[in-house]
């Protein structure tokens, strides 16, 4: 006796051909990264970051790092103490970073004046320089002269973390994540309200 297949729907099979030509693009070395970016930024807005309960959360106490700005001049962390810091650990060939880029220039071009920003990356100033040319980015990055205090270590990027003025890692997410939404929003507000 012979029994006939079920039929595929019409739903079943655009879904099918779309996860082949989605599978097809990321095999394709000239189009992963673009998907890759895609992907990601569809991602990050699922994602959002979270304060660190106050008795997990981890003191800086060592702000002893030489970092290299743009223009060639060292400065060194310490001169962040009493400040709120965000630092993003990235790389212009990392999709995560490049998906989640546009929403931390947003929280940059808004908060610039009162957060202090560093964009930690180990790229080439060059390269660096075209890549936010190329996406009209205008925030300052940093490379590392010497090795991050050791709760800044990290082994994968991108990789945000939020200081408070006490020197307390408050907020430290590893991914794609929105930055420019209410929620960090309200968490920079609240920290950047606190008094020493």
């Amino acid at each position: 006796m012979h029994q006939e297949k079920p039929q595929k729907s019409k739903k079943e099979k655009v879904y099918n051909i779309s996860f082949i030509v989605i599978i097809l693009l990321l095999l394709i070395p000239q189009t992963r990264m673009p998907l890759q970016v895609v992907l990601h930024k569809g991602l990050s807005y699922i994602k959002s970051s979270s304060m660190i309960e106050e008795e997990q959360q981890i003191q800086l106490d060592d702000l002893n790092w030489i970092l290299k700005e743009e223009d060639g001049n060292t400065i060194n962390f310490s001169r962040t103490k009493g400040k709120v810091v965000l630092i993003n650990f990235w790389a212009t060939w990392c999709p995560p970073c490049i998906a989640e880029m546009p929403s931390l220039q947003a929280l940059y071009e808004d908060y610039g004046d009162e957060v202090v920003f560093l964009f930690v990356t180990n790229d080439a100033i060059e390269t660096v320089e075209a890549f936010k040319e190329k996406r009209g980015f205008n925030f300052k990055s940093v490379q590392p002269i010497t090795k991050p205090p050791q709760g800044l270590l990290t082994s994968s990027i991108p990789r945000t973390l939020i200081i408070n003025k006490y020197g307390a890692i408050v907020v430290d997410e590893t991914g794609a994540v929105n930055w420019n939404s209410a929620s960090v929003r309200a968490q920079l507000d609240a920290l950047l309200a606190e008094t020493l």
